[in-house]
């Protein structure tokens, strides 16, 4: 369990690593977008997020 947490872990460090090194602008832009955003939005998304990792989650483990 502890091991495929790590893996899932570094993972998404990876992922959310690629967009700074690829293209700091557009991700520096992006942050600006998000600092925009109301808390209501920001819950939706990260509700959102939630949904579509449990989603995927379960596809992944059947």
């Amino acid at each position: 369990m502890a091991e495929a947490l790590l893996g899932a872990l570094a993972l998404m460090l990876l992922i959310e690593g690629l967009m700074p090194v690829i293209n700091p602008g557009a991700w520096r832009r992006a942050f600006e977008q998000a600092l925009k955003l109301s808390d209501g939005q920001i819950r939706f998304v990260g509700v959102c997020s939630v949904l579509a990792g449990c989603v995927l989650l379960a596809i992944w483990r059947s």
